[in-house]
C-alpha cells in the first residue's frame, strides 16, 4: 500500500512532478484502494468512522490552530465576512462532524444488499445487488467540514474518493484529511481510500474531471460558475444541481394560518441555503386573505417582495412593505437573500406550469386542503423533491433520514434529490441457478 500524503508534503511543489502527474498518481492509488473498500467488512468501516469521531474530538485545538491560518489569510485578503465565517471550524462545528460520523456508523450497511429477487419461469432467480460506485471525485468550496462529510460517506458506502477543497481552506482541509487517513489505517483500511488534492493549482480540477480510467463520478459542491464549468468540461458523469430556485404554492383551498407559517419558514428560516423558497405562488381565491398576513411578516423581517401587478395591489395595504415590480428574470432567480418573487395565479394548473417552466427542479411545495390537488402536484411537478403542506427547507439529507448528504442532485440519472449513502452506490443484477440451461 502506498504511504499516505503527510503534513510535510508541499502542496505546490511541482518540481518533480507536474500537476497532471500528481493527479494521475492520486487516481491510481484511489482505484487500488477502491477494490479494498468494496470488500471491506461492515465492522471495519464502522470502526474507521468511530475512530474518526474520536480523533476529531481529541484534536479540536490543533485543528483550530490550522484553521486559524486559513482565517488569517482570508481576512488579510479581504474576503467577505460571511465567507470567512464559512471557513471557521468552531468546537461546535467539529463536534457536529464527529456526531455525524457516529450516526453513519450506527446506520445499516447497504453494501451487498440484494433486492427484488424473483423466481423466473426458467427456474433461475434474478435480483439486484447494491455495490459501491468505485471512486468519486468531489470538488467543493469554502466549508472545510465538507472534507469530513464526504470522507465519512465515502467510507460508509465502501468507495474511495479524491477531494479537492477550495484554496481558501487548504490548511484546514489538509489537517482534517490526515485524521481521516489515520482513522482508516487504525481500522485496517487503506489510507488512500480518502485522498486530498494537495495543490491549490486550478489545473488540478481540469485533470480530476477528465480521468475516466480512475474516477467514476464527479460531485461539485459550490457556486453556479464552478458547477457550470465542471458540467461543461467533465469527461466522467457528474452529480450536481446548478440552482435552488424553489417555490411554495398556496392553493385554494388551504389552511391559511398553516400556509402563512410554512411560507414564512420556507423563506426566512435561513436565506442562504439552496432549499429556501425563492418564489411564492398564490391562488387568486385565497390571495386577498393570505397575502396581507405573509406580507406583514416579510415586511417585519426586511424581506423585499418582487411582485406581479395583482400581488402588488394586495400587498400595498401592508405598512412598510418593500415592494418592487417583478421582471421576467425574477421568476428564474435564486436570490439566496431576503428577497422573494410573488405571483398570483389562477389555480393549480397555472402554478404547475409556472414551476415547471421557471424552477430549477430542486424542491417545490404545495399548501392545500384538497387531496386531489396534492396528488396532481406530486405527480406533475418535475422536481427532485416535491412536498405537501410543509417547508421546502426540509429538502436535506439529514432531514430525509439519510444520515448525511454529499449534495443535492437535480439530474434524473443516477441520483436525484439529496444524495446520501445509496446515491453513492450502484445496482448490478445477480442471477442464482441450480444448473438451469436456456432452451
Amino acid at each position: 500500500m502506498n504511504e499516505p500524503i503527510t503534513a510535510n508534503s508541499s502542496p505546490d511543489d511541482v518540481s518533480l512532478h507536474s500537476v497532471q502527474a500528481q493527479m494521475l498518481a492520486l487516481g491510481q492509488r484511489a482505484k487500488t484502494a477502491s477494490a479494498a473498500m468494496a470488500r471491506a467488512s461492515t465492522a471495519s468501516k464502522n470502526q474507521a468512522l468511530k475512530r474518526l469521531a474520536v480523533l476529531l474530538r481529541e484534536n479540536t485545538q490543533a485543528l483550530q490552530a490550522d484553521n486559524a491560518k486559513d482565517l488569517n489569510r482570508a481576512e488579510a485578503a479581504g474576503l467577505a465576512a460571511p465567507m470567512v465565517d464559512r471557513l471557521r471550524l468552531t468546537p461546535k462545528v467539529l463536534a457536529t462532524c464527529a456526531e455525524g460520523c457516529e450516526q453513519l456508523a450506527a446506520m445499516p450497511d447497504v453494501i451487498g444488499e440484494i433486492i427484488g429477487m424473483k423466481q423466473q419461469p426458467s427456474g433461475i432467480r434474478v435480483g439486484q445487488m447494491r455495490v459501491p460506485i468505485g471512486v468519486f471525485g468531489m470538488i467543493f468550496e469554502s466549508r472545510p467540514n465538507v472534507t469530513i462529510e464526504a470522507a465519512s460517506l465515502s467510507i460508509k458506502s465502501g468507495n474511495a474518493c479524491i477531494l479537492r477543497g477550495g484554496s481558501e481552506a487548504i490548511e484546514s482541509n489538509k489537517a482534517l484529511a490526515l485524521l481521516v487517513q489515520q482513522a482508516l489505517q487504525d481500522a485496517g483500511l487503506p489510507a488512500d481510500a480518502v485522498q486530498l488534492v494537495q495543490t491549490t493549482d486550478r489545473e488540478a480540477v481540469g485533470h480530476l474531471i477528465a480521468m475516466p480510467a480512475y474516477v467514476d463520478v464527479i460531485i461539485p459542491r459550490g457556486g453556479k460558475s464552478l458547477i457550470e464549468r465542471i458540467s461543461r468540461d467533465a469527461k466522467v458523469p457528474v452529480i450536481k444541481h446548478l440552482d435552488g430556485n424553489c417555490h411554495t404554492y398556496i392553493d385554494d383551498p388551504c389552511d391559511v394560518a398553516m400556509a402563512v407559517k410554512v411560507a414564512d419558514n420556507a423563506k426566512t428560516q435561513k436565506y442562504s441555503p439552496c432549499n429556501a423558497s425563492e418564489g411564492l405562488l398564490v391562488a387568486q381565491g385565497v390571495a386577498a386573505e393570505f397575502l396581507p398576513q405573509i406580507g406583514k411578516i416579510y415586511a417585519e423581517k426586511g424581506v423585499e417582495m418582487r411582485c406581479c401587478p395583482k400581488s402588488k395591489a394586495i400587498l400595498s395595504q401592508v405598512t412598510s412593505a418593500k415592494l418592487v415590480d417583478a421582471t421576467e428574470q425574477d421568476w428564474y432567480e435564486e436570490y439566496l437573500a431576503p428577497i422573494i418573487s410573488i405571483k398570483v395565479v389562477e389555480g393549480l394548473d397555472q402554478a404547475i406550469a409556472h414551476i415547471n417552466h421557471y424552477s430549477s427542479h430542486h424542491t417545490d411545495a404545495i399548501l392545500t386542503r384538497n387531496h386531489m390537488h396534492a396528488q396532481r402536484f406530486l405527480r406533475e411537478v418535475d422536481s427532485a423533491s416535491v412536498m405537501v403542506n410543509t417547508s421546502t427547507r426540509f429538502a436535506d439529507g439529514f432531514e430525509f433520514g439519510l444520515g448525511a448528504e454529499i449534495g443535492i442532485s437535480t439530474d434524473k440519472f443516477h441520483a436525484r434529490g439529496p444524495v446520501g449513502i445509496e446515491g453513492l452506490t450502484s445496482l448490478k443484477y445477480v442471477v442464482l441457478g441450480e444448473g438451469e440451461v436456456r432452451n
